[in-house]
């Protein structure tokens, strides 16, 4: 798509600080983050919303399943204490058109770690 900014990302046209790339899929690290880890994938290939790639379940679930491995390299994994609690952790979430907050309307997968500081973390 010739104004999508994410293809241009991926066309190496525009730069980003990239932490993963296959045939399929870029992950980099997003320009205004909202905590300390914050990645997106996106494919390469150009869907504007989720929905738009349905057809493509195993691009979305390749998407999905890179998640663990990129919070654990950015140190945000899922770890337990020793009584077995969950400790620090991540989320990952998809902006779906407007009513769901899409803002760049190309597929995108937030990965997004750390402390938050709209939660008073810091």
């Amino acid at each position: 798509m010739e104004n999508c900014i994410f293809c241009k990302i991926a066309e190496k046209k525009i730069p980003s600080t990239a932490v993963y790339e296959d045939d399929d899929l870029l992950a980099f690290k997003d320009i205004n983050p909202a905590a300390p880890v914050h990645l997106l994938v996106i494919p390469k290939k150009h869907f504007a919303t989720l929905q738009d790639a349905g057809s493509e379940p195993e691009l979305l679930g390749k998407m999905l399943a890179l998640a663990p491995r990129l919070a654990e390299e950015a140190g945000c994994a899922v770890r337990y204490d020793a009584d077995g609690t969950p400790a620090q952790g991540y989320k990952t979430l998809i902006n779906s058109g407007p009513d769901g907050g899409q803002e760049v309307y190309h597929l995108h997968l937030h990965v997004i770690g750390g402390a938050h500081p709209w939660r008073g973390q810091r």
